[in-house]
């Protein structure tokens, strides 16, 4: 891979994907929104170019990029936390946007095509039953059923253009540039602020992954995945979310109170959130490396940063 398109550059995994692109010498084209406040928070290097083109603009895409690329990476989406996943029509656009993603990506003559799906593409998943490819989906949200249709969609229009496909149904990622409402990010900066945190009693079983992490998984599906492939990107270990919290806590504010069990299991919560990365693994070598401890302390250092600048 010598040069590299991503969509949706500018979130978390976008920042992560491409200072792992830098660093293995890649040359990337950051497609970003006009205008917006985050292209100022963009990491920069002679090899990232900014590319101003909105999603419902893709098609103009190839006549902004000067070279043809090997590799699109997909991660534009809009709706995508709170009452916007089940705004239907906004869905539906985000499945044109990523057909519209890979018409752009065969006039760039790239030869590989991953999009970046979601765990809510399974619904809900009986306790116990690890996330992976092969499990049938059964989505329940619009958010769900639209990464789905998208992520079926792009495959057969990838297979007609001869271009290789993957599909990644991407678990919990937390790290540097999460957004604030996630329960890491959101217990960061709570702790951060002096506040006594408040949870739920934290027995659900969720798998969390840092973001650079995520990367490394994106690169090797991208370099070495299956075409036709759907992989669950995350740790693939299991561990209490209460766990997760107290380790938050113990980098913050060790020794001070956590109220686990002041607020209520929302409806239909989902208990039990694992990855099965196996097939992951098998294909393209990803071993996850970053301890959820480790993580955690840079992902504090991060917003420290932030809350001063």
């Amino acid at each position: 891979m010598k040069r590299a398109i991503i969509t949706g550059s500018s979130g978390m995994l976008g920042q992560a994907l491409i200072r792992l692109l830098v660093e293995k010498d890649v040359e990337v084209y950051a497609v970003v929104r006009a205008g917006s406040e985050q292209n100022a928070k963009m990491f920069r290097h002679d090899r990232v170019h900014l590319v101003e083109c909105d999603l419902t603009e893709l098609d103009k895409l190839p006549g902004l990029v000067p070279e043809g690329c090997d590799a699109f990476f997909h991660f534009g989406w809009t709706g995508t936390y709170g009452q916007t996943r089940n705004n239907f029509y906004g869905q539906l656009d985000n499945v044109r946007y990523t057909i519209d993603a890979v018409e752009a990506a065969k006039e760039l003559g790239c030869d590989v095509f991953l999009g970046a799906g979601s765990q809510a593409e399974f619904g809900r998943v009986p306790d116990g039953v690890k996330l992976h490819g092969g499990l049938k989906a059964e989505p329940e949200t619009g958010y769900g059923i639209a990464k789905l249709s998208a992520g079926q969609m792009s495959r057969a229009l990838c297979k007609e253009y001869g271009i290789r496909h993957i599909w990644t149904r991407i678990l919990s990622v937390y790290g540097p540039g999460d957004k604030d409402r996630t329960m890491v990010m959101s217990g960061i900066c709570s702790m951060l602020r002096g506040e006594v945190p408040k949870y739920t009693k934290g027995e659900q079983i969720w798998d969390y992954l840092y973001c650079d992490d995520a990367a490394e998984a994106f690169y090797l599906a991208a370099e070495k995945g299956q075409d036709g492939a759907v992989y669950c990107v995350g740790s693939g270990k299991e561990r209490m979310l209460k766990e997760y919290i107290q380790d938050i806590g113990e980098v913050i504010c060790p020794g001070e109170e956590i109220r686990f069990g002041d607020v209520p299991y929302y409806d239909k919560q989902v208990m039990y959130l694992c990855a099965d990365i196996s097939d992951l693994t098998r294909d393209t070598g990803f071993e996850p490396k970053m301890p959820f401890l480790e993580g955690v302390r840079r992902t504090v250092e991060w917003r420290k940063a932030q809350n001063d600048s």
